[in-house]
């Protein structure tokens, strides 16, 4: 980009445009030397704002573009959100059945070892998607009503636990961070006087 003042460029064109014949003409160089700086001046300002509205345009593309490939990372970070919840139901029946303990001890030992074989590739493959159970309550974490359902209030005379999760009655899980199930929980409460 040339940041040369236009005048200087166009001055020593001038000695030589300006015929020697006569004042008359003269003028009308001068005035034709007016209105081409002029136009040239309306030219460089045209120029400009040209540039100006292409980067702006060039930044607002960046700016989409970016944003697009945001969005579509969203969508296939998220794509499998319904095929996973079906599989969390897997999940619930094999935990149901392994909480049986009288029942699971009674299975033939083979048989027991198998399905929890199955059971450990389908959480590994579940974690390989992104799914994660969300923390266990063994230290009686705070109730967050953003990950966990409060199914029920259990009175408790221990100002620590009060507010928070004694138990919990279903695992939630969150796919890379974002809760697709609550975790199904009951919550210590004061004892009423």
């Amino acid at each position: 980009m040339n940041n040369q003042d236009p005048e200087e460029n166009i001055e020593p064109e001038v000695e030589e445009f300006v015929p020697e014949d006569g004042e008359g003409n003269l003028e009308s160089a001068v005035v034709k030397l007016k209105k081409v700086r002029e136009e040239l001046k309306q030219c460089q300002q045209e120029k400009q704002e040209y540039l100006a509205m292409a980067q702006r345009l060039k930044a607002d593309y960046l700016n989409f573009r970016r944003e697009t490939e945001a969005n579509q990372g969203e969508k296939i970070k998220f794509a499998n959100e319904l095929l996973l919840r079906e599989l969390l139901e897997l999940v619930d029946s094999f935990e149901l059945a392994f909480a049986n303990k009288v029942a699971w001890q009674a299975v033939d030992e083979n048989w027991r070892v198998g399905v929890e074989y199955i059971y450990t590739k389908l959480l590994n493959t579940l974690k390989q998607f992104g799914l994660s159970e969300i923390a266990a309550t063994d230290d009686h974490e705070p109730f967050d009503p953003l990950k966990h359902y409060a199914l029920e209030l259990v009175e408790t005379d221990q100002p620590e636990l009060i507010n928070r999760v004694v138990e919990v009655v279903q695992k939630g899980y969150s796919l890379n961070g974002r809760v697709v199930r609550p975790a199904k929980v009951k919550v210590g409460a004061e004892i009423k006087k």
